[in-house]
């Protein structure tokens, strides 16, 4: 069995929607407790959740079972600074590639996750597609980290690394939701 880690990318202050999205409540679980279960129910492991603002309160009300939280230290500069962190802490692991899925994305399930993670390979680039656009969870085989790690920076993670490069995308419409939560009235849109 390939060994896929899952990566929760929950490091931001969510500005926009006024309060870290980790801590956000929806269906009456954080937002960090659901990204963390949807990657494990999708067969990951291990599972790196990445914390940076108010990453104490997070910690005393999240419950993150089985997760590794790492905090990013360098947090308000943005996506990148978390994927770094994430890859780093996941140098010393067998895993052969890192499914990475943003916190504020509770659309996903994991049979979207599922579904990515059989592309894995130390090879592999693939994401979901969500009306036919790339989207999460993304892919990043274990040969991508360095140059992955190299080309994020700002709010863009990965996204620099693969513009230009054979990317597999994943039909993922008939099983989640490929849209992040900016404000509060956004979790009205995901279908039950």
């Amino acid at each position: 069995m390939t060994k896929v880690a899952g990566v929760v990318l929950a490091a931001g202050a969510g500005r926009r929607f006024g309060m870290p999205k980790a801590l956000v409540e929806y269906q009456g679980k954080l937002l960090v407790d659901r990204a963390a279960q949807v990657l494990a129910a999708g067969g990951c492991e291990p599972i790196v959740v990445v914390l940076g603002a108010a990453a104490d309160e997070v910690r005393d009300r999240a419950e993150l079972t089985g997760a590794t939280v790492v905090i990013n230290p360098d947090w308000p500069s943005g996506m990148g600074s978390s994927l770094r962190t994430a890859l780093d802490a996941l140098a010393s692991t067998d895993a052969v590639a890192a499914l990475v899925l943003p916190v504020d994305m509770p659309g996903i399930g994991p049979e979207a996750v599922r579904r990515v993670a059989a592309h894995a390979s130390p090879s592999a680039l693939a994401a979901a597609a969500h009306h036919g656009n790339r989207s999460h969870p993304v892919l990043l085989g274990r040969d991508h980290w360095a140059g992955a790690r190299a080309a994020a920076t700002g709010d863009a993670g990965a996204r620099g690394y693969l513009k230009g490069r054979d990317v597999a995308l994943v039909f993922c419409d008939d099983v989640s939701e490929g849209f992040d939560i900016d404000q509060p009235e956004d979790l009205r849109r995901i279908k039950p």
